[in-house]
C-alpha cells in the first residue's frame, strides 16, 4: 500500500493508474484481435502526445483544474518512468509501507526537509568557545525535549530541532531528568565530544497542502496557532486541525516568528507547502518557562540542508 503526502497526490495518482490500466487494456485487446496467436502477454505503452511528445500527457485529458490545482506544470515533472514500471511490469514487487508516492509533490524540497520519521539517531556534539552547545530543554511527561536550538551553534550544526526528544547523553538515560539536571550533565561533559541519542520529534506531524489560485493554503493562524480552516480548501481536505501550533514551514523553523513573517514564508514558498504542527497544549507546556522574546532573538530559523 502506497503512502501519499496529500489527498491531491493520492487522487491524481489513482486517476493516473486507472487511466494507464484502461489504456493498456484497450491496447492489449486491440493487439490480441489482430494477432490472436502471437499477441504479447503484456500491455503496450501509450503513444506519445502529438504536440508535447509526452506519452503520458494524454492520460490527463480533463485535469487542467483538478481540486483547485493547475496541474499541467506538475504533470511535466511527474515521475512517469516510475508510474510506467508499476503499470507495465508483468510482476510488480510489493510496495513497502514506508514508500511515498508523490506524483505532484515528489520534486518539492520542502517535503524532504520537513520529513518527520519519529526514529532514533545518534548525534555527536562539541562545545563552542564559550563552553556551550546551544540548546535548551524542557521535561514533558518524564521525557526531555529540545525547546530551543540557537543559531550558529553546535546544536544547530548537528541538525537538532525543536521538539526532538533526548533519550541519552553520554550513555546516561535522561528519562525523568529536570531541565537543570540535563544542563548540568551537558556542562560537565567532555567539551570535545558529547554523544546524544535523539528521537525525531515524537509530538509533531507534517501535513502537505497545495495552494489555490490565489496562493493561499486554506487556514488562518494567530501567534502561530491555527485558529480557522477554510471550507473545501486543501487544508480542510488534508486534515489540518485548529488548536495546533505551526512549528515549521517546508522544514524551516518558524517558532518565535511574527505571523506576518510566517505568512511571507508561506506566500513566497512554492506549492505544495508542507507544514509541521504540534497540539497547542503540548506546545504551551514546552514553552511555559521561556520568554517569547528570547526565542525570537536566539532560535535558529535557517533553512535546513538536505
Amino acid at each position: 500500500m502506497s503512502l501519499y503526502p496529500s489527498l491531491e497526490d493520492m487522487k491524481v495518482d489513482q486517476l493516473a493508474q486507472a487511466q494507464l490500466a484502461q489504456a493498456a487494456q484497450a491496447s492489449y485487446h486491440s493487439t490480441a484481435d489482430a494477432y490472436p496467436v502471437s499477441a504479447p502477454p503484456y500491455p503496450v505503452s501509450p503513444a506519445s502526445h502529438p504536440v508535447t511528445g509526452d506519452k503520458y500527457a494524454n492520460l490527463y485529458p480533463h485535469l487542467d483544474d483538478y481540486m483547485g490545482l493547475q496541474l499541467y506544470e506538475h504533470q511535466q515533472h511527474m515521475p512517469s518512468t516510475a508510474v510506467a514500471v508499476q503499470q507495465y511490469q508483468v510482476s510488480v514487487p510489493a510496495v513497502k509501507p514506508t514508500t511515498m508516492v508523490a506524483p505532484l509533490s515528489s520534486s518539492n524540497l520542502g517535503l524532504a526537509r520537513a520529513q518527520v520519521n519519529h526514529g532514533l539517531r545518534e548525534v555527536i556534539l562539541c562545545k563552542d568557545g564559550k563552553g556551550r552547545v546551544g540548546l535548551r530543554v524542557q521535561p514533558v511527561n518524564k521525557g526531555v525535549f529540545i525547546i530551543l536550538v540557537q543559531k550558529n551553534t553546535p546544536a544547530a550544526l548537528a541538525g537538532l530541532r525543536f521538539g526532538d526528544q533526548i533519550l541519552m547523553i553520554n550513555d546516561v538515560v535522561v528519562a525523568g531528568y529536570s531541565m537543570d539536571d540535563v544542563h548540568k550533565l551537558i556542562k560537565k561533559a567532555n567539551p570535545e565530544r558529547i554523544t546524544m541519542v535523539i528521537r525525531d520529534r515524537p509530538f509533531e506531524r507534517t501535513i502537505t497542502v497545495h495552494k489555490d489560485s490565489l496562493g493561499t493554503v486554506g487556514f488562518g493562524f494567530k501567534n502561530g496557532k491555527i485558529i480557522n480552516i477554510v471550507k473545501d480548501s486543501s487544508a480542510a481536505r488534508n486534515g489540518i486541525l485548529i488548536d495546533h501550533n505551526l512549528l515549521e514551514i517546508n522544514g524551516q523553523n518558524v517558532v518565535g516568528l511574527k505571523d506576518k513573517e510566517v505568512s511571507a514564508i508561506i506566500k513566497e514558498g512554492p506549492s505544495p507547502i508542507t507544514v509541521t504542527i504540534m497540539p497547542n497544549f503540548v506546545y504551551e507546556h514546552m514553552l511555559k518557562s521561556t520568554a517569547s522574546s528570547f526565542i525570537k532573538k536566539t532560535m535558529d530559523h535557517s533553512v535546513p540542508d538536505i
